[in-house]
């Protein structure tokens, strides 16, 4: 580890623009939402920036902690060398005292460098932690949301027992969420389970048909089921509905990243891959069942509340085969998805419903700590 900042009390340092910088995926945005609620405690009196992609705006763009919101258009207008150089000169001018670099890439490193703060805090398994002035371990045993608190430890200051993701909807995402299950029939009488069966990487995708199945199995056990995604997921509606054909609400493309986390929210249960909607489903603290393939628990983004739980095949030698998933099973049998049938998955999803039943008081736990 580098050199390490003065230790002293948190209420000792005179931060005057404070930048967080995570520009990966959607998922990985949701859990630095907890170091952004931290920062924004500790120095009330600092203004507060995010950077991150386009992509994310929506969900964190309504944080009230947030004096600035930047974006980052890495595939747009801020492409290559050039746009990264400007974007840091706007960034230079804020004159920030400290950045924090959650993400792990050599841009986002660049990007901390090129403002020239005093203090600029990343992991030590960053392409670019020779450009931080101070580096922290990046522990792979402890969960992504505790490895991002802990970048605060070169200020002396230790994490907190526990925060939990934070996404803050509208009086007009409420309503819109409303018109929505209005529109497609769904009754408040009965209770909802939303599925999530998409994600960026092709493997980390629970074959279609089987969310066809698994729709089927709640359908014909009294629950309404919807789907949520974006536009871009919607190639996935026909299997699915190839297999359970009729009481399937899809959300696909008609729902914005915080609408869709106020469905989740009203919801007794979201079955998700492992991907960003995991991570919706805890930050409204709505119970989690997330389906493991080719990536692992252990990796730290598995669903973080008390009651959520993981479903995978354990002993296979394959798993896992990436840190993220890939295009293609490298081995071309994908026995990590085709061999987690539906009836596994079914059966633990009742199992959390049948508890969730039994707290009469659940609806007043989903809210953020």
């Amino acid at each position: 580890m580098s050199k390490q900042a003065k230790r002293q009390p948190p209420g000792e340092w005179n931060f005057s623009r404070i930048l967080i910088v995570q520009t990966a995926f959607i998922g990985d945005v949701i859990l630095v939402t907890p170091l952004i609620q931290r920062v924004a405690h500790l120095f009330p009196r600092a203004q507060l920036h995010f950077l991150t992609i386009p992509a994310s705006r929506n969900l964190v763009e309504t944080l009230p902690y947030l004096k600035r919101l930047w974006l980052f258009d890495k595939r747009g207008q801020d492409r290559g060398i050039s746009g990264l150089w400007r974007l840091g000169t706007r960034l230079r001018a804020e004159q920030f005292d400290l950045v924090l670099v959650p993400h792990r890439s050599i841009r986002s490193a660049l990007l901390a460098w090129l403002t020239r703060a005093p203090l600029r805090i990343g992991f030590d398994r960053s392409a670019g932690n020779f450009l931080f002035t101070h580096q922290v371990t990046y522990r792979q045993d402890r969960h992504e949301v505790e490895r991002n608190l802990s970048l605060l430890t070169p200020l002396g200051i230790e994490s907190p027992q526990k925060l939990f993701p934070e996404i803050v909807t509208t009086r007009e995402d409420k309503q819109a969420v409303e018109t929505w299950m209005r529109r497609s029939g769904l009754s408040d009488t009965f209770p909802l389970v939303v599925l999530a069966p998409a994600s960026v990487w092709p493997t980390k995708r629970w074959p279609a048909r089987y969310w066809g199945r698994l729709a089927c199995q709640l359908l014909e056990s009294g629950f309404q089921v919807a789907l949520i995604g974006s536009k871009q997921d919607r190639f996935l509606l026909p299997q699915i509905r190839s297999i359970c054909p009729e009481g399937l609400h899809s959300a696909m493309g008609e729902l914005t990243l915080r609408q869709s986390a106020e469905l989740i929210r009203r919801s007794q249960l979201l079955i998700s891959n492992d991907s960003a909607p995991t991570h919706l489903g805890v930050a409204m603290r709505t119970p989690v069942l997330t389906i493991f393939g080719p990536t692992v628990p252990e990796f730290g983004f598995y669903p973080y509340g008390e009651r959520d739980r993981v479903v995978q095949l354990e002993n296979l030698d394959c798993r896992p085969c990436s840190i993220h998933g890939g295009k293609t099973c490298p081995r071309e049998h994908f026995h990590c998805m085709i061999h987690l049938i539906p009836q596994i998955v079914f059966q633990q999803a009742k199992e959390i419903l049948y508890e969730n039943s039994k707290d009469s008081s659940g609806s007043s736990e989903k809210r953020n700590c």
